[in-house]
């Protein structure tokens, strides 16, 4: 029997999904199919009417924020799908009208061209992990901005803490101690207050949960490696492998560089060649915890009783290689610094070199099971 091939672009939005087709060949008609509810039942029954007897499917949508259901579902129907970063699509420069359908028809002739490159899909467990790890980076985000809000506050009436650390116990009990002058400014001062006790419940309450349920991941093996490095304890080692994944579909430390987005931007054309900032097009959670991490290169290299106690059931190789990553970045950092080179920039490349620690660091681990 005669087999033909279908490409369907989806173009998914909240309430509607618009659908294209493309005939497969260099010359198959490429048509729009219609609107459909954003429903899994109307899209099944759309690919059944698509996908008759003898017809392969090969189905495609870009990222975005209804997530992975889709990609999913359509893997338990045995349907071949791939999703697609919207910075990756290639656009053309002519036109300047963008619509649902446009969009959804140029999906489906990409797709036949074979211009989309797909990208990494976690399961459903990895990517639970990683919303308990981002939940937990935006409640340290909210703790932030509710002690930035109080000292703000403190500040318009006058008050400044003399102390040496912010946020101590010390510290604390001078903002309680505080006496206002007017009821409405204690009533401000109370609600900040309360407001950062929320937000340091909701920070302890995820990084419980964390302890449990890292463990019982089966990226736990990676976890447990990058904890033998400085700077990486439990909750710092479960974004990294959370947001990175399996790191052996990077085959080249250079490849993990450019999807942290820690490699500089470039326009060269001809002789000449101009590098600028670093690009951020990559995962924005896995860059900030490198540039978190590799603080500590600029102390000096040492084996504290946390990190030995960390290291003590892990192969020699990763000890030794830890040893070596902190010797490396120590004295990288201070050369760089003694050239006078900007100590954010200084950062940067620390944590770019430190990708590639980890990309080395991580291969080493077994594979985890499906």
């Amino acid at each position: 029997m005669k087999t033909m091939t279908k490409y369907v672009g989806l173009d998914v939005h909240k309430d509607t999904t618009v659908i294209a087709v493309a005939d497969g060949g260099r010359d198959g008609e490429v048509r729009l199919y219609g609107e459909i509810s954003a429903d899994l039942g109307a899209l099944e029954k759309v690919l059944r009417k698509l996908g008759g007897e003898g017809i392969t499917l090969h189905v495609v949508y870009e990222a975005g924020p209804t997530g992975f259901v889709i990609y999913r579902r359509l893997q338990q129907l045995g349907i071949d799908c791939i999703v697609v970063a919207p910075t990756k699509t290639p656009v053309e420069k002519g036109p300047r009208q963008k619509t649902d359908r446009r969009d959804a028809i140029l999906l489906a002739r990409l797709h036949r061209a074979g211009e989309l490159t797909a990208i990494h899909v976690p399961d459903a467990v990895d990517e639970s992990v990683r919303d308990l790890t981002r939940a937990r980076a935006d409640a340290v985000h909210d703790l932030t901005r509710a002690r930035q809000r109080l000292k703000s506050f403190l500040l318009r009436q006058g008050y400044r803490y003399s102390g040496k650390a912010n946020w101590s116990d010390a510290h604390q009990r001078y903002l309680r101690e505080l006496v206002l002058p007017l009821p409405a400014l204690k009533a401000v001062l109370e609600e900040c207050l309360l407001a950062i006790d929320q937000a340091t419940q909701r920070v302890t309450r995820l990084e419980e949960l964390l302890a449990v349920q890292v463990p019982l991941w089966r990226m736990y093996p990676a976890v447990a490696a990058l904890m033998t490095l400085r700077g990486f304890q439990l909750t710092a080692a479960a974004v990294l492998v959370a947001e990175l994944g399996d790191v052996r579909r990077f085959s080249h430390p250079r490849h993990l560089m450019a999807f942290l987005g820690l490699i500089p931007r470039e326009h060269s054309t001809g002789t000449t060649r101009r590098q600028g900032a670093i690009t951020k097009a990559g995962n924005a959670h896995a860059r900030w915890i490198l540039v978190e991490a590799v603080q500590h290169a600029f102390l000096p290299p040492k084996v504290s009783a946390p990190l030995a106690l960390r290291q003590k059931d892990q192969p020699t190789a990763f000890r030794e290689l830890s040893w070596k990553i902190q010797v490396r970045l120590h004295q990288r950092g201070w050369h760089l610094l003694h050239r006078g080179v900007m100590k954010a920039k200084v950062t940067v490349a620390l944590a770019r070199e430190l990708a590639g620690f980890v990309w080395d660091l991580l291969r080493q681990v077994p594979a985890p099971k499906s």
